[in-house]
Parts: C-alpha cells; sequence; structure tokens
C-alpha cells in the first residue's frame, strides 16, 4: 500500500488513498505508476488544505524500500522551504543549517606601566610630592660620573652616569639614590658586581634580572631563595616598616648629615605597597617624620630614605616612555634632562 506523508507548513499529513484498482501495487515490490503518485498527493493536498509551494513535501516508505530517484535511498524534495527530507527511516527527518561560527574574542591588551604623580601636604604644612609606579616596569641603577664612579666602571658595569640611547625611548622617569658610599651608610652592588659590601639590617632596593624592583630588609627575608639579584641599593634602616613610620623616623638628626645642620632640608624616599609597586616621595623642605607619613599615607608597607640636601634631590617624569621630561619636585634645583646629559651620583632609571 502505498503511503504518503505531506508537509504544509509546520504541519504534516500523513494519508492513505483507497485506489479503486484490482491490483494494489506496492512500492516495496515494484514501483508505483507516476499518476497513482500524483493522484494520492492531490488528495491529500485536498484533504489538508495545504497549497503546492508554500511548504516541503516528504514522501516516506519503508526503510527497505528502495527509491527510483537516488541510488543510495535519499531524495530531496524541496519547495519554498529549506528543510531536506532523508527516505530510508520511518517519518524522515528536517536537518537545519549549519550554526554560524561565533566570532572570535580579540586577546586583551597587555597591562602597560604608568606613573601618577601627585601632591600631599603634611600636618606641619609641609608639601610632599609623590610619584606612584603600575604596572610592569623596568628598573635600571646607573653608576654616578663621581660616586660609586671609578669603582664601578673599574669592573665593567654598563649603566653609567647618562641614560643610553637604548634606555631613552623607553624612559617614563627617573630619580636619585642614596648617599655617598663613604658615608657608610650601606653597600651597592650593580650588575651583579659588588661594590660596596651589602649590610645586613639596613633598607635595600633590590633589582632582579628581569628589572623588576621591590624593597627589602637584606638580610631578614632577602635575598630570596632563588631570587636572581642583579643590582642593589642600601641606604640607613628602614623607614616605614609593616605599614608604619619607625619609631626611628621621629628623629630627624639620625638621618644624614644636612646643610647648614638644619632641621627642614630636601629629602627624598622611596617605598612599595601590597601590591608591589614603589612610591618616590620628595620635598626640598621636609622631614624624615613626614616622608614616612606620605609613604605610609599612600600605601607603603615598607620604605627607604634615599639622598637628601637641594643639590641631589631630583624627580623628572614623561608623560609617556620616551617623552619629553619634566622636573617634579617643585623648586628642585638640577633641570629635568640632568639624567640625560651626565650625573655625578648614581640613579634609577624607570623605563615604560
Amino acid at each position: 500500500m502505498l503511503h504518503v506523508a505531506v508537509m504544509c507548513g509546520p504541519y504534516s499529513l500523513r494519508v492513505r488513498p483507497v485506489i479503486p484498482f484490482r491490483h494494489v501495487f506496492r512500492v516495496d515490490a515494484m514501483l508505483a505508476p507516476a499518476w497513482v503518485v500524483a493522484a494520492g498527493l492531490a488528495a491529500a493536498c485536498l484533504t489538508s488544505g495545504c497549497t503546492a509551494g508554500t511548504g516541503t513535501a516528504a514522501a516516506t516508505t519503508p526503510a527497505a524500500a528502495t527509491s527510483a530517484a537516488s541510488p543510495t535511498g535519499t531524495a530531496r524534495a524541496r519547495g519554498s522551504g529549506n528543510a531536506t527530507a532523508t527516505i530510508g527511516s520511518p517519518g524522515g527527518t528536517a536537518s537545519a543549517a549549519p550554526p554560524s561560527p561565533s566570532p572570535s574574542r580579540k586577546p586583551k591588551p597587555k597591562p602597560k606601566g604608568s606613573v601618577r604623580v601627585s601632591t600631599i601636604r603634611t600636618k606641619d604644612g609641609s608639601k610632599i610630592r609623590v610619584a606612584v609606579f603600575r604596572g610592569p616596569l623596568t628598573y635600571v641603577l646607573h653608576n654616578g660620573a663621581t660616586d660609586p664612579g671609578a669603582l664601578a666602571t673599574e669592573k665593567g658595569v654598563k649603566a653609567g652616569p647618562a641614560v643610553g640611547h637604548g634606555e631613552r625611548r623607553r624612559l617614563l622617569a627617573a630619580f636619585n639614590g642614596g648617599f655617598k658610599l663613604a658615608a657608610g651608610a650601606g653597600g651597592y652592588e650593580q650588575e651583579g658586581r659588588v661594590i660596596s659590601p651589602l649590610l645586613k639590617g639596613y633598607a635595600s632596593l633590590i633589582i632582579d634580572r628581569s628589572g623588576r624592583a621591590h624593597i627589602a630588609d637584606w638580610g631578614y627575608g632577602a635575598p630570596a631563595k632563588g631570587e636572581r639579584v642583579y643590582s642593589v641599593r642600601q641606604n640607613l634602616r628602614p623607614l616605614v616598616w609593616h605599614g608604619r613610620p619607625t619609631a626611628a623616623a621621629a628623629g630627624w638628626w639620625a638621618w644624614g648629615g644636612t646643610v647648614g645642620g638644619l632641621e627642614y632640608v630636601a629629602r627624598s624616599a622611596v617605598g612599595q605597597d601590597a601590591a608591589g609597586d614603589l612610591i618616590y616621595v620628595a620635598s626640598e623642605s621636609t622631614v624624615p617624620a613626614d616622608l614616612a607619613d606620605a609613604l605610609v599615607r599612600m600605601g607603603a608597607r615598607i620604605g627607604m630614605e634615599l639622598d637628601i640636601n637641594p643639590n641631589w634631590v631630583q624627580l623628572d617624569v614623561a608623560s609617556r616612555p620616551g617623552g619629553p621630561l619634566r622636573a617634579e619636585v617643585p623648586g628642585q634645583w638640577r633641570p629635568a634632562d640632568q639624567f640625560l646629559t651626565g650625573w655625578d651620583r648614581d640613579f634609577f632609571a624607570v623605563l615604560g
């Protein structure tokens, strides 16, 4: 018996027309005459009320039937729709168009280092200039022309009294180092060469071979096991410890000799916050306790004093790596390009 399934839009109708003939032609035994199939289809359309060309019709036979349209047993019938039916499985199945590929995600941009400069006013009226260095930055300790000078040059250090051409295009900032080595305020190591012995218990700005910097109390957890130390600048005992000014910060006379023996002179310091970012603070007229307070207010967990007196304190910053430098400590004696032309004392270059 011929079975016909007609699909009209979202509906399907299976009809079994009665054919008034003496002999019934079985599709699984032989092919039915074309006019018989056409009559069945017409009757089905009249019964279901479908209109030719508005949907897709699919004829099905038992699985053992062989299609005359395709030797593989698969036939496709198309109307105005796009669905296809397969003969050879009862009921037929419609296959949907393959889903469009989802757009690929753009890779996240790599974080960039930056410096933000601001001013803090302390209780006693001092204005402290603050530079916070964020993100992935490279720090380079430079030898000064006179200090350490020849002591470092003879040992073959490369970063000398001026920022090199390779560093200039990446230069984001530069700031002063510590006391003269003759002051006995701590040791000095540059590029793996010890110029002055490093002292236990002294605050140390440590730079590893990748250029990353951090501050630690030398000999107490520093250097860390396996740490690839490249350069170290020590200067006195810690000024900030565990997020608080040390007790010694209150005695200004214990933090280096000043011009004229004055209490309020140019001073500088550097600290590190919990995120590992460095914070530089400086003023042309302040005391060690003010520097410690400023570092703590900016989130420093540890801090150390750097150089003091007006001839040595300086911070120069560019708005972008390689850009023009501007002097950032109000009243600083040295011009913004001092570290580009060459300087007598050691200093730090910050590369973006």
